[in-house]
């Protein structure tokens, strides 16, 4: 009877590791970026002619991203599509932020580490560092999204000494400037805020967002919401969760270094990034 008991649960735990080996889903997000809080500044525009860019660019802002996970890894990146037709009026600026549309993240979980596969301007790069620590706070609300049950948690980011200094410098190098530019708000403590669901039990969300019990399905990172429209689990086709591995490797601490570099490029005499409107 013993033999017979110990036999049982040897094939009890062997089908739970299968089953977490072989689990895995995919979510899909859409992200908009709200504009509000941008100050565009212009002598030779009206304000209807500054609303129309701020809603140019606000619909430049609006993508979609694919997760591919498994319990301890996943792939994240933007879901191809067609270019806008040309010769259609558009905003023409540059916009220098974190990834691009070939970005491509993978996260691994267990091993608290990430590979992110990164284009500044055609030259890429294979950004490879550990995971950044999240200090979730979770909170008491709760409401559906779709059939999921979901719980809210934050993270509260505090303005620096050299956040105030950077934006000081940045502000005395435009206020003699003539030409449009765009100006941040005033500076205030980021709030990042997750909605997390126990029924999909992976410790991942969009970007680089990981550390809750549960997978995340609406993020707000500043002015961007992230929100989850579609999932799909235990899907029998091969997701291929794998790390990326073309580009030059750095640190995320390099990789920022070289943006900073490439930015100060862009920009005039008076530290500006000058907008050119198509009409």
């Amino acid at each position: 009877m013993t033999r017979l008991i110990i036999s049982l649960l040897v094939i009890f735990f062997t089908i739970l590791k299968s089953n977490a080996q072989n689990f895995q889903g995919k979510a899909i997000y859409s992200s908009k970026t709200q504009m509000g809080d941008l100050d565009i500044k212009s002598d030779g525009m009206s304000p209807e002619m500054l609303d129309q860019i701020k809603e140019k660019m606000a619909k430049a802002f609006e993508k979609t991203y694919v997760l591919n996970f498994n319990r301890f890894e996943s792939v994240y990146q933007e879901e191809e599509k067609l270019n806008a037709p040309s010769g259609s009026s558009s905003v023409n600026f540059v916009t220098v932020f974190s990834g691009s549309n070939r970005s491509k993240t993978y996260k691994n979980l267990k091993e608290k580490k990430y590979v992110s596969e990164e284009d500044i301007f055609g030259k890429e790069f294979l950004v490879m560092d550990s995971l950044p620590k999240m200090n979730w706070i979770m909170e008491g609300e709760q409401k559906k999204i779709g059939n999921y049950t979901c719980y809210k948690a934050k993270i509260i980011i505090p303005v620096t000494d050299e956040d105030r200094k950077d934006r000081e410098e940045l502000l005395k190098k435009q206020k003699s400037n003539k030409t449009a530019f765009i100006v941040s708000g005033d500076l205030k403590e980021q709030v990042i805020e997750a909605w997390y669901t126990l029924d999909i039990p992976v410790s991942n969300g969009p970007s680089k967002y990981w550390g809750l019990p549960g997978l995340i399905l609406e993020l707000h990172e500043n002015e961007t919401t992230y929100l989850c429209s579609k999932i799909v689990l235990n899907i029998e086709e091969d997701l291929k969760i794998k790390a990326p591995k073309s580009g030059k490797k750095v640190t995320q601490k390099e990789f920022d270094e070289i943006k900073e570099e490439r930015l100060k490029k862009m920009m005039n005499d008076d530290g500006v990034i000058e907008i050119s409107i198509d009409h």
